[in-house]
């Protein structure tokens, strides 16, 4: 994955490289001949003033002057006409061109050598101009020179100006784009696909806007969820209170003797409503942070379970089938919870004569756990909507608050599980879990 501390790091040196490459190309456009016999103040208009002074007074009056401008400028000049021969003695040292023979191979030679060529206007003749720089003198002219410092670092602060708003762009309008979207989130305006093209980035930024996708769309679905749960609780709290109330007026009204009789009545619908109240409690703290994973022996959990239905219903019979020691990660209380309702479910709708058939075993890295009941089953139109909140297929009516399978099912999400339920093939309803062995909280 690409990273972003990688794109600032490579940017930051790229930008380094291409202005040092940048600062040698400059360097080496002003070391050019041309660009120093056109820009070095002893060597500007030299040629032209040299052969007009040589055409106009003579040979030796320039001599004179060319030895003036050595001692002034230090600049060693040669003037050869168009046959190669010299039209004045110079101010070349003796030697000289043996020593460049000498050294013609190496570097070491301790002046530049520059020639120029110059026709006169007025004679039509030739020249030949030949200058002998000390490296010394020409460093220090490049070192006095204000072009030098001013184009480096004009390239500089261009490049890296460039390069610094193109990655200062590159972080602040994704996070620009994550600003708005955690706005349109506080708002609840969040459109779940208004960071897809940000989450396709393969960096950090991306990485976190994909996160981000997740919580948003996790955080609507909870609303979603929530303001639901709120509307169906209000729903069927009213039932209980609405028969309360009248239970309690007609007790008001009722003689003593009739009054007696009514308070059975009232104790029953306190206990359906406390009893709805807990549902509903229990199903609100499956999306609370449930700790920290143990581990769960599932042959003795099944074992409890099965006790605890014997004594719910001792008419009825369970069949377990769990062979081996079957064990997984989770939280005991929401599996049990879970398995205790989809359990009782299957109690409740199984007819006597026929057991219900609980099995367990491993398939791969998940166990699947099925509870089988013999009784009607659901009518396939219904089949997606069971374990909604308050869902009651029409032949559960009175069966219960409607909880139960919408526990069951989100308990089996939290273990990163899934919750299957159908008909069975042969007749009856069936419940499939399949469960891993070790979920993420």
């Amino acid at each position: 994955m690409r990273s972003l501390f990688w794109r600032i790091l490579a940017t930051l040196w790229l930008a380094l490289a291409l202005v040092a490459g940048l600062a040698i190309l400059l360097g080496r456009a002003l070391n050019q001949d041309a660009w120093i016999l056109s820009h070095h103040p002893s060597l500007q208009g030299l040629a032209e003033r040299l052969v007009q002074r040589y055409e106009d007074q003579g040979p030796d009056d320039t001599q004179r002057y060319l030895e003036h401008f050595r001692h002034r400028a230090r600049i060693d000049v040669q003037i050869l006409n168009d046959t190669g021969q010299a039209v004045v003695k110079g101010t070349f040292p003796r030697r000289a061109a043996a020593f460049e023979a000498r050294q013609s191979n190496s570097r070491r030679l301790p002046w530049r050598r520059l020639t120029e060529e110059y026709t006169s206007p007025a004679s039509g003749d030739s020249y030949l101009l030949i200058y002998r720089i000390p490296y010394p003198e020409l460093e220090a002219w490049h070192r006095g020179s204000l072009l030098w410092p001013f184009s480096a670092l004009g390239i500089a602060l261009v490049v890296l100006t460039l390069f610094s708003l193109a990655l200062t762009f590159s972080i602040t309008r994704p996070l620009d784009r994550l600003r708005r979207a955690v706005h349109d989130l506080g708002q609840t305006a969040y459109q779940q696909d208004s960071l897809a093209r940000l989450a396709r980035r393969r960096d950090e930024l991306g990485v976190l806007a994909g996160d981000f996708n997740r919580m948003g769309q996790r955080l609507q679905g909870l609303i979603g969820s929530q303001r639901q749960l709120l509307r169906d609780v209000s729903h069927e709290l009213r039932s209980p209170l609405a028969r309360l109330r009248i239970a309690l007026a007609l007790a008001e009204r009722a003689e003593p003797g009739q009054r007696e009789a009514l308070w059975p009545r009232l104790g029953q619908e306190c206990d359906r409503l406390e009893a709805l109240i807990s549902e509903i409690l229990a199903l609100a703290r499956l999306d609370a942070e449930p700790g920290a994973l143990h581990p769960i022996a599932l042959r003795p959990l099944l074992d409890k379970l099965r006790e605890d239905a014997r004594l719910l219903a001792p008419e009825q019979e369970v069949h377990l089938d769990c062979t081996g020691d079957l064990q997984l990660e989770g939280w005991p209380d929401m599996l049990e919870r879970a398995l205790d309702n989809l359990l009782r479910n299957a109690l409740r709708f199984n007819p006597q004569g026929q057991p219900v058939e609980v099995s367990a075993r491993e398939e791969e890295d998940r166990l699947l756990i099925r509870v089988r009941d013999h009784g009607p089953g659901v009518a396939p139109e219904y089949l997606a909507q069971l374990g909604e909140p308050f869902f009651r297929a029409p032949n559960q009516a009175g069966a219960g608050h409607g909880l139960g399978l919408a526990i069951a099912r989100r308990a089996i999400e939290r273990h990163g599980g899934g919750l299957r339920l159908g008909n069975h093939p042969e007749g009856g309803f069936i419940a499939t879990l399949e469960l891993p062995l070790a979920p993420t909280a």
